[in-house]
């Protein structure tokens, strides 16, 4: 099964400023993290409750190799994967979770 995934705005503008930061380290790594995001979001999309709720309706998984999480909601209704967040685990903890806009 594979559902619409919809980004909170601030979640796409994290994503994209990881992988510029990532890239101007590394010719290629901002790729690598691209590929790595791609994946999870892949998993969720095709298992969207295989990850357990952090709070509230939010779901948490750990991006492979980096270090960055993906928080998500699942509307099973609405058949809508809700990425809230392209998270750097050492930023604030509560600027996590965001509603769906």
């Amino acid at each position: 099964m594979s559902l619409l995934v919809k980004f909170n705005i601030i979640a796409q503008e994290e994503f994209i400023q990881a992988f510029e930061w990532y890239e101007l380290k590394q010719e290629g790594l901002g790729k690598k993290f691209i590929g790595s995001v791609e994946k999870r979001i892949t998993q969720i999309s095709n298992y969207p409750e295989r990850y357990s709720k952090t709070k509230l309706s939010f779901r948490q998984v750990k991006i492979e190799n980096f270090p960055y999480s993906i928080i998500y909601e699942f509307f099973k209704q609405k058949q809508l994967v809700h990425i809230a967040a392209i998270y750097h685990s050492k930023r604030n903890p509560k600027l996590r979770f965001r509603k769906l806009n």
